[in-house]
């Protein structure tokens, strides 16, 4: 009887190891330039995609978290009550959330040189993926909405947080102003997390305004497309990642040590 009960408890125990092995979550890497872009568009050295003519220059980077946090360091450094709007701050997470991402986000510079003015509007931006999946940016109205839920009345250290957090925005988000010759616009365009199966994706900028007439209406827009890929895969719960292939997966890296989760 207490024989049959060990072993039982035996399969138990092995079973358990097999399945905390064998467990995994999806992984989706950093976004990078693809290596094809529809002329003038071209990969940058610093990771983005460029658009640039005689008269007009427009750079699209894609931002990780951990460039997020540095960039807005004293706002990332609180766990749960960090107040960087675009990221989770240094905020652990385990297992299948280790990867967890808030949103995401690429900076856009646009450079006048040459034109009267130009004008690009962040609500016009919208990243396509796989599938027939669209992900439209997300403005000021809307994100202010997605932390307000988070503050409780209007006083106390809840809504002091959510103030700081509208205060950033309001300071770093990309604004749809007009660009006279010789300025430069430079600013964050924040979009929904993406799924974790989105591969290869383009963001595209609908109706860039190059030239307008005397009722300040555009009569020349353009329409760009700025490419970009990842590499996803799986993440097991040893630390290891592979990356899938087109006709097999690649074995990334195996590091124990990661089993303590991503900041």
């Amino acid at each position: 009887m207490l024989l049959g009960r060990a072993c039982r408890e035996s399969v138990v125990v092995v079973a358990a190891l097999l399945v905390a092995a064998c467990g995994y979550h999806h992984y989706a890497g950093p976004l990078r330039p693809a290596p094809e872009q529809a002329a003038p568009l071209q990969a940058t050295a610093d990771g983005g995609v460029e658009y640039q003519t005689d008269g007009l220059r427009m750079l699209l980077v894609p931002q990780t978290d951990e460039q997020l946090n540095r960039q807005f360091a004293s706002s990332s450094q609180a766990g749960v009550r960090s107040t960087n709007p675009f990221t989770f701050g240094n905020t652990a997470f385990w297992d299948v959330d280790r990867t967890r991402q808030r949103f995401a986000v690429f900076r856009l510079l646009l450079e006048n040189r040459a034109h009267p003015k130009v004008q690009v509007d962040p609500a016009r931006m919208v990243v396509r993926a796989a599938g027939g999946r669209e992900y439209w940016s997300l403005g000021l109205g809307q994100l202010d909405a997605y932390y307000r839920a988070y503050a409780v009345g209007y006083q106390g250290n809840e809504y002091a947080r959510y103030q700081e957090r509208r205060d950033l925005l309001k300071r770093s988000l990309f604004s749809n102003e007009e660009v006279f010759s010789g300025q430069t616009a430079d600013g964050f365009v924040v979009f929904p997390a993406l799924e974790a199966d989105v591969r290869d994706l383009t963001v595209v900028v609908h109706d860039v305004g190059l030239r307008f007439d005397f009722r300040n209406e555009a009569v020349e827009t353009a329409d760009l497309a700025f490419r970009f890929t990842r590499d996803t895969g799986r993440m097991y719960r040893d630390g290891r990642v592979v990356i899938h292939g087109d006709r097999h997966i690649l074995q990334l890296a195996s590091d124990p040590d990661q089993e303590g989760g991503i900041a």
